[in-house]
């Protein structure tokens, strides 16, 4: 799964509450009591109460900044792509990490909040556009069929190619995995050649269809085995300025994993973010956010 948050998946996605306490129990044995005030003072001596503690702060300010700009839709958008991607393993691969469903969204809005804060302090020139525009592909649209095994791909193609046989929706909502879609005809979110969610080998197999078309050999990725088939394949034309904002969302995906960049402006939203740290033995944990930003 993919770990892009500054302060690290693992702290913003555990289910420790730092902020709970006071005398009710938490758990009892028989040689006494454990309340909310004693675990917290043990927690927050450590590493990873601390990240905890960090990640909540910034998730406040963040929300408040840039809750807007991150709705359900998109936070369920990449769940549901993710989970795609994994297959019948999603389950294994989130209790590997020790997450839930609801605490992987959770994580995601932490990643998408950041990402928009990054991407509104990205300067982006014409020059940038020019270069960026000379790769760049416009998104495409695809159905797809998720399997476990090539075998019941191949029976899949065999089927698509029986021009008397089942359309490629019937066969989706009988043979795909893939609970987000399958009985959508297995469409996907449209993508672009710069998609890092998908698996590399999907992304290059649908750039080869012309619409209308759909893989005659089965895609092997991560997920299992896929069946695509192109819905939309525009043509690419000729200016760069006739694809700015797809372009400005590019270049900003790519300037934003700049680890300068990203101490920078969470910096400069914790300056902005009004925050106080009540508990004396924590006033520096923000610290190493402060130090040496140019903001």
């Amino acid at each position: 799964m993919n770990k892009k948050w500054l302060v690290g998946m693992a702290a913003a996605l555990m289910s420790v509450s730092l902020v709970a306490c006071g005398s009710k129990t938490v758990a009892v044995t028989n040689g006494g009591k454990i309340t909310q005030s004693e675990y917290y003072s043990s927690m927050k001596n450590t590493s990873n109460g601390k990240q905890v503690l960090q990640q909540m702060i910034l998730d406040k300010v963040l929300n408040k900044q840039y809750g807007d700009k991150v709705s359900s839709k998109d936070i369920n958008a990449q769940f549901n792509q993710t989970k795609s991607q994994y297959g019948s393993q999603f389950d294994a691969a989130l209790q590997q990490q020790g997450m839930t469903e609801q605490s992987y969204k959770d994580g995601i809005k932490s990643n998408l909040l950041l990402q928009a804060a990054l991407k509104d302090n990205v300067k982006i020139s014409n020059k940038d556009l020019e270069k960026q525009f000379k790769s760049f592909e416009p998104k495409v649209t695809v159905n797809e069929i998720l399997v476990s095994d090539k075998d019941t791909a191949n029976k899949v193609i065999e089927q698509l190619n029986d021009k008397k046989g089942k359309n490629f929706a019937e066969l989706a909502k009988k043979y795909s995995k893939d609970s987000s879609n399958k009985n959508n005809g297995g469409k996907l979110a449209a993508f672009d050649n710069t998609n890092t969610s998908l698996d590399s080998s999907f992304v290059k197999a649908a750039y080869k269809l012309s619409n209308g078309e759909y893989t005659k050999e089965p895609v092997k990725t991560k997920a299992g085995y896929q069946i695509i088939q192109m819905v939309n394949h525009p043509k690419k034309g000729s200016s760069y300025k006739d694809y700015t904002s797809e372009l400005k969302d590019q270049i900003a995906e790519s300037k934003i994993k700049d680890p300068t960049l990203q101490k920078n402006v969470v910096a400069k939203i914790l300056k902005n973010g009004g925050v106080e740290i009540k508990d004396k033995d924590l006033q520096n944990i923000l610290s190493s956010f402060l130090s040496n930003s140019n903001n």
